[in-house]
Parts: structure tokens; C-alpha cells; sequence
């Protein structure tokens, strides 16, 4: 009778870890906390505390940018960079916004940006911190143009669709190559390998195992952490756990996706879009760059390998501005 109830106890204990293993951990203890900005100097204040933060230890080109006018403009473009990346990403086609009357915000990640180029310290990125992240640059927007434009490449797009999902006071959520999963991952085992990923000791690997710590710009990481990447994954689950109950709070939305990406899985991305529509949003916008072109994973960065931005950058400033204009 005894060995009867271990053995009992023990196929709970079993499938209980089953269970666990195939939902997202914390996804559903994320929450949105607003404090916008009230006025334009409101917010070139929180931007400057954000700059006094990276006085020391951090890449030149990895500050936070702050594109003004000097006055609040009638929209303010928001550009949110993606993992291992900084905001030298977004600066050229930050500077086109800037050209068009736009103020600019081009804020830096948690744990990025370091001069350090093989910290370990983006390993401690916590989906949290991208949630709050969201609020933060989304608030200082709020001070710093009458309607505010949200825009974020890979990581930066999970939290652009973050913010979508949860911000109302966001005109237009531009959410581009996001990385709701991963080419070199089923579906089905995006949500237990993340959790594994959360459970198990750090690891990284090099983007480019052949270049090592000479892959990319000097102002990038060189290297990815599998707990990192999983945090990114546990935004992304959070907003598609919110989005079977809500439609988005953002006014308006486009999702753009590379059909030649070889990093990300579009179809994650397609899902969360269908799950929007099916819970009442309407005015949202698909747009794919064709395989023809053959645009890296990366398609915001100049200096990235086989990048077009003259392809890219035109685009974009038609579907983050003229079409919301």
C-alpha cells in the first residue's frame, strides 16, 4: 500500500511537471504601469536621468539619443533597438524622423550599450525590465510629441508589441521582425526550452562561432545568452497571453516581417496578429519584404552584412508616418 502512494505521488509530481513545462513561467505576472510625462520638459528631464545613468562604462555610440526640436512636436517616433544592439541601430533613420519635424527617442536597452563588448551582464535581462522599459520610453514620448509612434526591431519589437497590447495611449505600434520564437525552434518546444533556459545554469554562444568576438560592429555584443533570449521569449508569450483576452489598447498597429529572415519565426508572429483580429482589432496593417531581396535579420543597421537600408529606410517612413499621419 505504501509503495502504491509513492508510486501515485510520484506520476502527480510528473505530471504536474509536464504541465509546467509546457506553460510559460510568469508570463501572466507582467503588468503595465503608466506615468506619462506631462509636459515636454517633463520628459527631457527623465530622458537626461537616463543619460546621467551611462556616464561610465558604456560604448559612445550606445547612449541614448534624444533628436529635438526643442518643443513638443505633433508626433514623437520612439525607437527601441534589439538584443545585443544599441541605439547607433536606429540612429540613421532616427536622423530622417528628425529631418521630417519629429522628435526622436532612441533610448538603450536594460544591460546594454556596455564598452565591454563580452559582459555577461545582458545575461540578467529580465522580461520585467523590458515591460517597464516599454512604460518609460512610452511615457517620455508622451511628453515629447502630441501623438507618439512606437517602433522596435527583433527583442524591440516584443516590446513594442508589449506596449501595443497594453499602453492606449499610443498612436501607432510599428512592431518589425519581432521574436515571438525561433527559426531553429518548433513551435511546440519554444515554451519548454524557455523554461529550461530559465531553470539551467547561463550559457552563451557566439552569433558567429567563425568571428567570435570579432562579429559585428564595435559597438554590439558579440555573443547571446539562452537566458536572455528566453526572457524576450517570456514577454512575448506574456503579450499573447493577454491578447486572447483583450485586444490591443494601442490606436493603431503594423507588423512588419522579412520573408528572408532566417533568425526569427514569422508564423509566431502572423498568430499574434490573427489572435488581435479575432479580439475586435481593426486597424491593423501587414506588410512583408519579399525574399527576393534578400534582407538580413537585421534590417534596420547600415553597417549590418547584406543590408539595403536605401530599400528599407523609404518603407518605413511610409508606414510609421505617412500612413499615420
Amino acid at each position: 500500500m505504501t509503495w502504491a502512494l509513492v508510486a501515485l505521488d510520484l506520476l502527480l509530481v510528473l505530471l504536474l511537471a509536464a504541465l509546467v513545462a509546457w506553460r510559460p513561467w510568469g508570463a501572466r505576472r507582467l503588468a503595465s504601469h503608466p506615468r506619462p510625462a506631462a509636459s515636454y520638459d517633463e520628459a527631457a528631464q527623465r530622458v537626461a536621468a537616463l543619460q546621467d545613468e551611462e556616464r561610465e562604462g558604456y560604448h559612445p555610440a550606445c547612449l541614448t539619443q534624444l533628436l529635438t526640436h526643442g518643443a513638443k512636436t505633433p508626433r514623437a517616433i520612439v525607437l527601441v533597438h534589439g538584443y545585443t544592439r544599441c541605439p547607433q541601430q536606429f540612429l540613421p533613420l532616427g536622423r530622417l524622423f528628425f529631418d521630417r519635424g519629429h522628435n526622436v527617442l532612441i533610448a538603450r536597452l536594460p544591460r546594454h550599450g556596455r564598452a565591454d563588448r563580452l559582459t555577461a551582464e545582458h545575461g540578467g535581462l529580465l522580461a520585467a525590465e523590458l515591460a517597464d522599459y516599454a512604460d518609460e520610453v512610452v511615457d517620455i514620448g508622451q511628453g515629447l510629441g502630441e501623438q507618439v509612434t512606437l517602433a522596435g526591431l527583433s527583442a524591440g519589437g516584443v516590446t513594442t508589441a508589449w506596449a501595443a497590447q497594453t499602453r492606449a495611449d499610443l498612436d501607432r505600434a510599428v512592431i518589425i521582425a519581432p521574436a515571438f520564437g525561433f527559426r531553429q525552434i518548433p513551435a511546440r518546444l519554444t515554451v519548454p526550452l524557455a523554461n529550461a533556459a530559465l531553470l539551467l545554469p547561463d550559457a552563451f554562444d557566439w552569433w558567429e562561432p567563425e568571428l567570435r568576438e570579432n562579429s559585428g560592429p564595435p559597438y554590439t555584443y558579440p555573443r547571446r545568452s539562452r537566458r536572455a533570449l528566453s526572457n524576450v521569449l517570456g514577454l512575448g508569450f506574456a503579450v499573447q497571453a493577454l491578447a486572447a483576452r483583450h485586444p490591443p489598447a494601442a490606436r493603431s498597429i503594423v507588423l512588419v516581417t522579412n520573408a528572408h529572415d532566417d533568425m526569427v519565426d514569422n508564423a509566431a508572429a502572423e498568430r499574434l496578429a490573427q489572435t488581435w483580429r479575432a479580439r475586435g482589432a481593426r486597424d491593423i496593417c501587414q506588410y512583408e519584404f519579399p525574399t527576393a531581396l534578400g534582407l538580413p535579420h537585421d534590417l534596420i543597421d547600415p553597417a549590418a552584412p547584406e543590408g539595403k537600408t536605401e530599400l528599407v529606410y523609404p518603407k518605413l517612413l511610409e508606414l510609421m508616418d505617412g500612413a499615420a499621419g
